[in-house]
């Protein structure tokens, strides 16, 4: 049997296909990768046999339509023909070239399907593909740990931010403080507990680009997201500083050029032992000009109920937060595979009070007597230019970001009249990245890419009574960092592929601090001025990260892999006491082994498992200084292994289970570090839990008169660990279950959610600080107490 050389894509049947419509939501892209998302979704089978016919460009398929009408608009916006194969299949052809002939043959029917089945080409598996890879790597072909959440999923019963990806990846964690407020971790590479200068070991981006540089994660709402990416290990030949724990990137969705839609959620929540809450998410889709240009809005908005209580101000559930943001996307469509993207997001926090309680007294209340809380406000604006050069493809992304954060802390002395501390961290990059590359083929693939950041963050601070606060030292920080970077893969032979890469950046550190000290110290000496001002000084930092992987295929839907790469964050100035610092860069380098079988909601089961051990030299972490504020400095040499193991297994019709566990041991090598007058023993890196885990199901099922039963649910085990650095930060943390479940009940366009969290109403301690002022800082952060929300969502 001859079989033609070009891509198949098709989809098992697993149920006789149902008239009925169906919610489906398939992206832009190249019509062979909406095929597959088209067939997996409807269950049906999807046969594309010219692959210059899968490679035409077509935009996002989304709505609740019947088979027969997806495949239709499919094939229409192909320029295709659907040509029935069996009950449940098509074969999409090329349309024939236009004139009065071609349109008379199109116009007739095709014969129904005899009882014969027709010879169609042999089915295969639609091929999942890493975009945060940047070369659009199948899965099947990427040597690393990989989870791809999908966006619907993730606000089934309600729109969230980081904490829905916390939730369903086991790897990933939070420091609570706050949203707007948070650092995330991976794989247990952390480091910090504040809002200090250090960039975040976790690179987050939105599509392209970076959502920021040494700030916390803005927390913004994933609202009509497509799908949200986690690349666990480093990740510095491809993303370069601040990404050495691994990459969180968020994958919007973009405008429908071809008919306009709109979608809304509308919760209420019953917090108990605390206020209610409610949540409002809108989506509108708007074609400017049909096939053209196009614009899609996204606004959410959100108030938290509070839940701690200061009787000492007479106040109870004092920790309400609001959220309110938003999104927008432009799109042009510039013919020939190309298309131009304005992408616009904000978002406005406000947390009216902080939300953690003291250890030993009554369960969440805090013994204070000042208003705490915080203000967190984000603006990004990007251009992106996409396009197609041959089989070479081209992506430059431009943009500005806007970032500030004021905390407020209770700094109130034993016995002492009630003092507030004030910290401000405003920060700005303006950054570029253009790319060009060639996704692995037969033989080879490549990427070559240069980008360019430009970011300041200023640290100012001040201390004193409520109404009246006198300035602290400050410190600004700049970066100005330029980057090649490439990348190549080579299919030694069939099921064998190696892969090399590269990134050369070249930093420059600048900044300056507003110290006190020399007011009172008139007498300084010419000496210490010269040391002081040598501090500050502008200076240079060259690196570069090489890579390198191995992937050996040994069986059909089995990859082993062996993989090696390396990350780094530039050094910085930081304040302590009253004096500006400065710290080093610090550097990690990752040996991982790993495997996986299956692909997560394919098939009866999947497992995926690594190892992988980390070396990280001059680790920049926090600790608290001589006069009670948190700093930051190099702690030393120190080293991580990490063991994961995640999978699934659908036991049942329409019932799928998955779990993950996750296991770290760390150790600084170098376990001696001198905090003024204190000599320290350090034997793990702060905030690594030793183990942690997770276990969920997914449900769904018909239940008549075209209404559908989905049920989700989850529970989450996070170990211990420690706070921070030094014996100011020695206490423990974590050692917690926490849990949720949701229950949509509906049709496609509208459906009634009733979720659940903190189904035990644990108490908890997410994380041992709210303020590095209190006595002995015996401080828990509980978790949110069992929370009942009730929701309705629709779309058209």
């Amino acid at each position: 049997m001859r079989f033609v050389p070009a891509l198949m894509l098709s989809i098992a049947i697993a149920a006789p296909v149902d008239a009925a419509e169906v919610e489906v939501r398939v992206p832009a892209g190249r019509a062979g990768e909406a095929a597959a998302a088209l067939a997996r979704q409807m269950a049906v089978s999807i046969v594309i046999a010219d692959p210059a016919l899968a490679a035409r460009r077509v935009p996002e398929i989304r709505g609740a339509m019947s088979p027969e009408r997806a495949v239709a608009k499919l094939a229409r916006a192909m320029e295709a023909r659907a040509i029935p194969a069996g009950r449940a299949g098509w074969r999409l052809v090329a349309a024939p070239p236009p004139g009065p002939r071609a349109r008379a043959k199109a116009a007739v029917k095709p014969h129904p399907p005899t009882s014969t089945p027709q010879s169609v080409a042999p089915e295969v598996a639609p091929d999942i593909v890493v975009r945060s890879s940047k070369r659009d790597t199948k899965l099947a072909d990427y040597a690393g740990q990989v989870a791809l959440l999908d966006g619907a999923a993730l606000t089934l019963g309600g729109v969230g931010g980081s904490d829905r990806i916390v939730e369903r990846v086991a790897s990933v964690t939070s420091t609570h403080l706050g949203s707007g407020r948070n650092k995330l971790f991976i794989r247990g590479i952390a480091d910090s507990s504040f809002t200090g200068p250090t960039q975040s070991t976790v690179g987050m981006y939105l599509g392209d680009l970076r959502l920021n540089y040494n700030a916390p994660d803005p927390d913004l709402r994933l609202s009509d997201m497509a799908s949200v990416e986690v690349l666990e290990g480093p990740q510095g030949t491809l993303y370069g500083a601040g990404s050495i724990g691994g990459i969180i990137r968020l994958v919007p969705n973009m405008p429908d050029l071809s008919q306009a839609s709109g979608s809304g959620m509308l919760g209420g929540s019953l917090t108990q032992h605390g206020d209610p809450g409610a949540d409002i998410s809108l989506m509108a889709n708007v074609p400017v000009r049909r096939d053209v240009a196009g614009l899609r809005l996204v606004v959410d908005a959100a108030r938290q109920g509070g839940y701690i209580d200061k009787p000492l101000l007479g106040r109870d559930n004092v920790n309400r937060t609001d959220i309110a943001g938003g999104r927008a996307i432009f799109r042009v469509d510039a013919g020939n595979g190309w298309t131009i993207d304005l992408i616009g997001a904000g978002q406005r926090t406000r947390g009216a009070d902080s939300q953690y309680a003291d250890r030993s007294g009554p369960p969440l209340t805090r013994s204070s007597r000042v208003t705490e809380g915080f203000d967190a406000d984000y603006a990004q604006g990007q251009v992106v230019v996409s396009g197609e050069l041959g089989a070479v493809r081209f992506r430059s992304s431009t943009g500005v970001v806007g970032q500030e954060l004021h905390e407020r802390y209770d700094a109130t002395p034993p016995e002492g009249e009630p003092r507030l501390f004030e910290q401000g961290n405003h920060s700005f990059m303006a950054a570029n990245e253009t790319r060009l590359w060639q996704p692995l083929g037969k033989r080879f693939g490549w990427l070559f890419g240069a980008s360019y950041t430009h970011n300041r963050t200023r640290l100012t601070r001040s201390l004193g009574s409520v109404a009246l606060r006198s300035a602290a030292t400050g410190v600004e920080n700049i970066v100005d960092e330029v980057t090649l970077y490439g990348e190549a893969s080579l299919k030694v032979r069939p099921g064998l592929i190696a892969t090399a890469g590269g990134r050369w950046t070249r930093s420059e550190l600048g900044g300056s601090g507003e110290d006190v000290m020399p007011l009172l110290m008139p007498d300084l000496s010419g000496e210490m001025a010269m040391a002081r001002a040598a501090i500050v000084r502008d200076r240079a930092e060259t690196i570069f990260l090489p890579s390198a992987s191995v992937l050996v295929q040994p069986l059909p839907g089995t990859e082993l892999y062996l993989r090696y790469q390396e990350g780094f964050r530039p050094g910085g100035l930081a304040v302590e006491g009253d004096f500006v610092r400065r710290y080093r860069n610090d550097r990690v380098s990752t040996l991982e082994f790993g495997g996986r079988h299956g692909r997560p909601g394919e098939g009866p089961f999947d497992v995926s498992a690594s190892v992988s051990f980390t070396d990280w030299r001059d680790i920049q972490a926090d600790y608290i200084d001589l006069i009670g504020l948190p700093t930051t400095a190099n702690i030393g040499n120190g080293h991580i292994w990490t063991a994961t193991l995640s999978g699934g297994v659908t036991v049942a019709k329409g019932l799928h289970l998955e779990g993950a566990v996750v296991y770290n041991y760390s150790r600084v090598d170098q376990p001696s570090l001198s905090f003024g007058l204190a000599l320290v023993r350090l034997d793990e890196v702060p905030n690594i839990a030793s183990a942690g885990g997770r276990l969920g199901f997914d449900y769904v099922r018909g239940i008549g008169e075209g209404l559908t039963l989905t049920a989700r649910g989850w529970a989450r085990y996070v170990g211990p660990s420690r706070l921070g650095v030094g014996p100011e930060l020695g206490a423990r943390q974590g050692d917690y279950f926490d849990s949720g479940l949701t229950v949509r009940v509906g049709r496609p366009r509208l459906g009634v959610t009733v979720s659940l969290t903190n189904i035990a109403d644990t108490v908890g301690n997410r994380f041992a600080l709210g303020t590095p002022f209190a006595t002995g800082r015996a401080q828990v952060t509980p978790l949110q107490p069992r929370t009942l929300r009730i929701g309705i969502d629709g779309r058209f």
